[in-house]
């Protein structure tokens, strides 16, 4: 069944193609070429219609039309000409037998180009002498013709514009004459073979004349003026005109106020041909008024990057025109190089837009809150039935006058802009500031001068706000035309139909009744403009008698229509005012609405000149998009063709471009307010290419736009994503710092990007662009190069970077979750694990671990020493043994670390606190970095090369054990300590075997530096194990028992189980729920959580596991390092066991490192006692070391000695002789040593307890005792070592 044409609309009005993208571009440019509404479509061929004898005029209005708008293409190829000689090829020596072919194909290329300057010459002849003939023809005293009409002196001042243009263009280009020069160096090469070439070389000549000659075309101009009329009359008019226009700011546009002032200054040197013509142009116009208009514009825009001074022109048109050079006055003036210094500060104030700033935002915010408030009234007046017509019509009008408003604003801020430009062209910047990376090339481009170092931060910012404004307002006036336009019209035929009907009514009752000539001029405007149609108070045009009207029925009424009037009407009415003011003769003193001789009185003609200036604005508002498009065309900021010439290059540095130079200074300054008008500049390449495709015609020109705009676009989201990045990473750096005394330091200024995240339509240059997506895209990349850039850092370093590793992983981490809630980033494990390569699911090893452990293998457990004490491995101080080669890891960028320099300046201090150790911290941070997949595999390793180390460590203690002696005796307490050290020495008979014990004491180094590694990692895993008990015990119903075990609470089901099943049970009984399944599922994926949650409560010991991972590759080597006893006995003066020869290494590396200052006990640490009475322990030999070891036999044999001599020494000890002297030191040492090992021992007894242990021990008596049974320390922490006193 079809759905009904009506419904089908109803339901699509339902839907809204509006999304959430903010409006932060300005108007949108369209690339098209469509003719302006003020120029008459059908170019004022209707005029004869009305019968106002304007044939001749509106004939010659055309004329001029179609010479303006030829001649400003004339005046976009002069700009646009570029040299053709510096892509000439230049022959070697071997070719210059092919010279006269490159003299004809450079011939060739030339006269192209040439063809173009003679068509140049040929029509600025044709439009002088058109010009000229058209002002002698209205310049004759009698009046032959009507004319000539204000249109009319548009056209005049327009086409005379395009000339004075074309004049300057063709004075600056310097690459015209050169190419000239070489056209004329290989015609000459080539025409030897010619015949007839006399006309080809007449015309080489003129033209030559013609590109030598400064001001060329306003000679010839001033030659066709007075060739047979003077034309002084006519140009004291438009002088006139151009003066009251400027005087009254009657130009609404801006480019027709640049016309004018452009114009003047040629006007008035050609008025002043002779004396007497010029007593009488200063009896219209006061020269004062001349030299105040020329003092407040001293530099007028004429070009993108060319300007014109009416002083400079002045001076330099006196030279060719003699009579000229008697006004002192005017040639007084000073050029924009000449202002003195107090009224350069006056003009400064002037020009900048810094210095309007406060009143431009004034008057943006002002106007944008009332056209706001109109556009809602003529929202609430279309949805409103039968709505009152005065209300209806103050709604309207109040629109009306609101748009002309917006026009002048913004005709006035681009009107700055222009200015400003062309101020900062006549001043360059004298001192660039030359950076480092100029020091060796402190050269500038001419162009560099005037646009890159010629703006100082304010004024880009002042710049780029009011760019803002224009775009803003002219994007706000856009989007309501189609709403606003009928009541444009309406209130523009209102506004007619008021002056034609009411008030011309009551001038032709009342001031022109007896005036016959002058009430025919106001009939005929109301009858060519009057809609008697829309009259509601007279039916029929013949009721219009004027006697028979009472006072009542004098006001008219008329219907709301929107029928504007046509441009020929407005230029007719015009003229008839015109007409009627000056009686037909515009050379009147006092100008147009300034003569008191007309008979007009004052009322009326006030009221004249208020319709007929708003005549001049009804063309502009019915053209109400072109005129915005006009209006808001800033694309003049980026063209600088004559300075490329100049400069001699093929194009400037992207720095040097203004639309990028804004961009990058919103970047750069980070200003919030700023950060949304980022796009804002790219319009200007948006404009830029639309001038260049439609104004200027030159493809070439849009080509090297486009390059600039992908290069900086390119660099726009480089710069942006990195600027974004910063910020976040800066903000989740500064959350780490909040109890740190001055936070303040490390505050982040807030910004917005939120408009910047929204954007995916960017239009720029016709193609529409996802910014979020690039944005998106960037994002990702760089967070995988930090990461990248963190760990290739850590790869770097040595492990005890590992700290600093995990904390910036911490604040990227934090990042990627501050930035993910805006766009779609990858997730940021998936972006780690692929950085580490680590993607596959049978890999168990990445970057980070592989580091690890090679940092282990190859720095680690070679080069760092264990403080027991304090927990803490150190590097040692004496020495690398296997040290590896590192080089120096590359410098990233700032964002790579913690965004704002003072951020990373305090991580890196606190980094700096773990840089010298390895402890609990880094531990913690292994643990996180590794996390339960690599963490094993490093255990395993680890674990391994315990084993390995002990299997090389074999051979080695079996070459100690073979150089012992055969026979080993107890120490004799007789002889003392010295004797007791002497019988040591004898033992001990090792020099040979210097390397094997320094190598066996560095294996055990690193066998116990293993194990305590172990420990560490223990401890931490043990805490992370509680923390995550304590979170999950209340929802697994985990309580303490009174024997100190964890029992459960319920029996059978959970509480986080309980809690689903009721949550569960209670969504399915309701009859709301369509799908209870899912629930089902949810409860059951709960019990199976609670299930594993309850099997990882008893997790085992690292510690544990390694000492069973170590006695097993012990037991392998038993047999070498404890043999059994024969006898049953200890064997007290032959055994070899190991913990003979671990108890030898133990003194003589005590007696060395005390003896022998080279060698400190910072060389091996505490790690050769964890892994010597690890071993001891693991292979049963605990007792024995404790009963035979040479230290502790040694401090026992000082013990006694001590007892003695005190017992038999007199009370006064202090006279007694300190028998230890010499030996203070080593008893020290190996009182620490004793408490050091019975540490590690205790530790062991805790950690791996050896039930029922069987040991062979004496009885004080001599008799052996078997099979002795001894107790474990049931804390491991009972003998930790003592700090030694001072």
């Amino acid at each position: 069944m079809a759905i009904p044409v009506e419904e089908a609309i109803a339901a699509l009005s339902t839907f809204s193609l509006e999304d959430e993208q903010p409006d932060v571009q300005g108007l949108a440019v369209l690339l098209s070429s469509e003719r302006y509404a003020t120029n008459s479509p059908i170019e004022y061929s209707d005029v004869a219609a009305y019968r106002l004898s304007l044939g001749e005029d509106t004939k010659a209005i055309n004329q001029l039309n179609t010479l303006i708008q030829e001649g400003k293409e004339m005046a976009s190829l002069l700009y646009t000409y570029r040299s053709c000689v510096k892509a000439l090829p230049q022959l070697p020596d071997s070719m210059k037998h092919s010279q006269a072919d490159l003299y004809l194909e450079t011939y060739q290329v030339l006269d192209l180009e040439m063809s173009r300057l003679r068509e140049i010459q040929r029509w600025q002849a044709s439009a002088a002498s058109k010009l000229a003939a058209d002002m002698q023809r209205f310049s004759r005293p009698e009046r032959l013709v009507n004319g000539p009409t204000v249109t009319h002196f548009w056209s005049m001042l327009k086409l005379l514009d395009v000339l004075l243009q074309l004049d300057h263009l063709k004075n600056a280009k310097a690459s015209i004459p050169n190419d000239f020069s070489w056209y004329k160096r290989t015609f000459t090469q080539v025409s030897t073979q010619w015949q007839d070439t006399d006309t080809m070389r007449e015309e080489l000549d003129d033209l030559q004349i013609f590109l030598s000659t400064r001001w060329a075309i306003l000679l010839n101009l001033h030659a066709e003026m007075f060739r047979t009329n003077t034309v002084e009359d006519i140009l004291q008019v438009l002088i006139v005109f151009c003066v009251e226009s400027l005087e009254l700011d009657f130009a609404l546009l801006f480019p027709e106020r640049h016309t004018l002032l452009r114009v003047l200054p040629v006007l008035v040197v050609l008025a002043t041909s002779s004396e007497k013509e010029s007593e009488s142009l200063y009896k219209r116009v006061k020269i004062n008024r001349l030299l105040n208009i020329f003092k407040n514009d001293p530099v007028i825009p004429a070009f993108p990057d060319l300007h014109l001074s009416p002083a400079a022109m002045l001076k330099e048109l006196s030279s060719y025109f003699q009579n000229f050079s008697s006004q002192i006055r005017l040639l007084t003036l000073p050029a924009p190089h000449e202002i003195p210094p107090r009224e350069l500060q006056d003009y400064q104030r002037h020009y900048l837009i810094l210095n309007h700033m406060g009143t431009i935002r004034a008057e943006h915010d002002d106007f944008s809150i009332r056209f706001a408030s109109a556009m809602n009234q003529m929202i609430t007046l279309k949805s409103s039935d039968g709505a009152d017509n005065d209300w209806s019509r103050d709604i309207k009008g109040n629109m009306y006058d609101t748009v002309v408003e917006g026009f002048q604003l913004l005709s006035r801020w681009t009107g700055r802009i222009w200015e400003q430009c062309a101020w900062k062209f006549s001043r360059p910047c004298k001192e660039p500031p030359i950076s480092d990376s100029q020091q060796d090339s402190a050269t500038f481009f001419d162009y560099e001068k005037v646009v890159r170092w010629n703006y100082t931060a304010e004024e880009r910012r002042a710049l780029l706000e009011l760019i803002g404004y224009i775009k803003s307002i002219g994007l706000m006036m856009q989007h309501c035309d189609t709403l606003v336009s009928e009541a444009l019209w309406e209130t523009i035929h209102m506004e007619v139909q008021d002056f034609v009907q009411d008030k011309l009514d009551t001038m032709l009752r009342t001031s022109f009744r007896k005036k016959k000539d002058l009430s025919r001029i106001l009939s005929d405007m109301r009858t060519l403009s009057a809609d008697w149609m829309a009259n509601t108070s007279k039916a029929d045009p013949e009721q219009h008698s004027l006697h028979q009207e009472t006072e009542e029925m004098r006001q008219s009424t008329f219907y709301p229509r929107p029928v504007a009037p046509t441009a020929a009407q407005i230029h007719c009415l015009q003229f008839l005012i015109c007409e009627l003011v000056s009686g037909g003769n515009l050379r009147k003193p006092g100008g147009l609405f300034g003569n008191s001789s007309s008979g007009i009185p004052v009322e009326d003609l006030k009221q004249l000149e208020t319709f007929f200036y708003k005549l001049s604005f009804f063309l502009h508002i019915l053209d109400f998009t072109a005129t915005i498009g006009t209006l808001t065309d800033l694309g003049f900021l980026w063209f600088r063709e004559f300075y490329l010439e100049s400069s001699r290059v093929i194009q400037f540095p992207i720095e040097c471009s203004l639309p990028w130079m804004l961009v990058d200074h919103v970047i750069e300054s980070q200003d919030a307010g700023l950060l949304e008008s980022i796009l804002i500049p790219l319009d200007l390449y948006n404009d830029s290419a639309q001038h260049a495709l439609t104004y200027l015609k030159q493809r070439f020109l849009y080509d090297e736009i486009e390059a600039e705009v992908d290069l900086s676009f390119d660099l726009l989201v480089q710069k942006l994503n990195e600027v974004i990045f910063t910020y976040y990473k800066s903000c989740a750096a500064s959350s780490f710092t909040y109890a740190c005394d001055d936070g303040e330091k490390y505050f982040v200024k807030p910004l917005r990007f939120d408009a910047i995240f929204k954007l995916r339509r960017v239009m720029i240059l016709g193609r529409t662009i996802d910014l979020r997506s690039l944005i998106t895209q960037r994002m990702n990349k760089l967070f995988r190069e930090n990461i990248d850039f963190l760990l290739e850092r850590f790869e770097y370093g040595d492990l005890c970077g590992v700290v600093e590793l995990q904390q910036l992983l911490d604040i990227l981490e934090l990042t990627h979750q501050s930035i993910s809630r805006f766009l779609e980033l990858d997730s940021y494990s998936l972006m780690i694990s692929e950085m580490q390569e680590n993607l596959s699911l049978v890999s168990y090893s990445s970057r980070i671990s592989s580091q690890i452990w090679n940092e282990m293998q190859t720095d680690f457990l070679p080069n760092f020493i264990l403080c027991n004490t304090t927990q803490r491995f150190v590097r040692s101080l004496k020495g690398a043994h296997h040290s590896s080669q590192r080089s120096d890891a590359s410098t990233g960028k700032p964002y790579f670390y913690c965004g704002s320099h003072d951020l990373t300046m305090a991580y890196q201090g606190l980094a700096g606190l773990y840089r010298d150790f390895f402890g609990i911290p880094h531990m913690f941070a292994v643990v996180k970095l590794l996390g339960s997949r690599s963490l094993p595999g490093i255990i395993r390793a680890l674990l391994d090369h315990i084993s390995s180390k002990i299997t090389a460590m074999v051979p080695k203690v079996t070459g100690l054990q073979e150089a012992l002696p055969k026979s080993i005796g107890l120490l004799s307490f007789d002889g003392g300590i010295s004797g007791c050290q002497k019988i040591i020495h004898e033992i001990l008979t090792w020099e040979a075997k210097l390397d094997v014990k320094v190598e066996v004491l560095h294996d055990l180094k690193e066998i116990g530096s293993a194990l305590y590694w172990m420990s560490l990692l223990d401890i931490v895993l043990r805490q992370i194990d509680t923390t995550q008990f304590m979170q999950s015990a209340p929802w697994l119903g985990l309580v303490p028992g009174n024997d100190g075990q964890v029992k459960h609470a319920y029996s059978d089901n959970t509480p986080f189980t309980t809690l689903l099943s009721a949550a569960t049970s209670a969504v399915a009984s309701s009859p709301a729920c369509a799908n209870p399944s899912s629930y089902f599922v949810m409860s059951k994926q709960a019990e199976a959580a609670s299930l594993l949650y309850k099997s990882n409560l008893n997790s085992g010991s690292v510690l544990e596991y390694a000492l069973a991972f170590t006695s097993a590759a012990l037991d392998r080597h038993y047999s070498k390092w404890s043999a059994t006893p024969k006898t049953g006995f200890i064997d007290i003066t032959t055994s070899k066991d190991f913990y003979r020869v671990f108890s030898g290494l133990q003194y003589s590396y005590l007696e060395d490192s005390m003896t022998n200052p080279s060698k400190k006990r910072e060389m091996l640490g505490d790690s050769v006692a964890w892994a010597g009475c690890t071993i001891m322990y693991l292979l049963g030999q605990q007792l024995h070391f404790e009963l035979f070891d040479f230290s502790y036999q040694f401090l026992n044999v000082a013990e006694i000695e001590t007892a003695t001599v005190s017992l038999y020494q007199p009370a006064d000890r202090s006279k007694s002789p300190n028998i230890f002297q010499g030996y203070e030191v080593i008893l020290e040492a190996m009182r620490k040593a004793r408490r050091l090992n019975n540490h590690v021992f205790s530790m062991l007894r805790a950690r791996c307890p050896l039930e029922d242990k069987v040991a062979c021990a004496i009885k004080p008596s001599g008799a052996p005792l078997h099979r002795m049974k001894f107790g474990n320390t049931v804390s491991a922490f009972e003998t930790l070592p003592q700090r030694a006193n001072s």
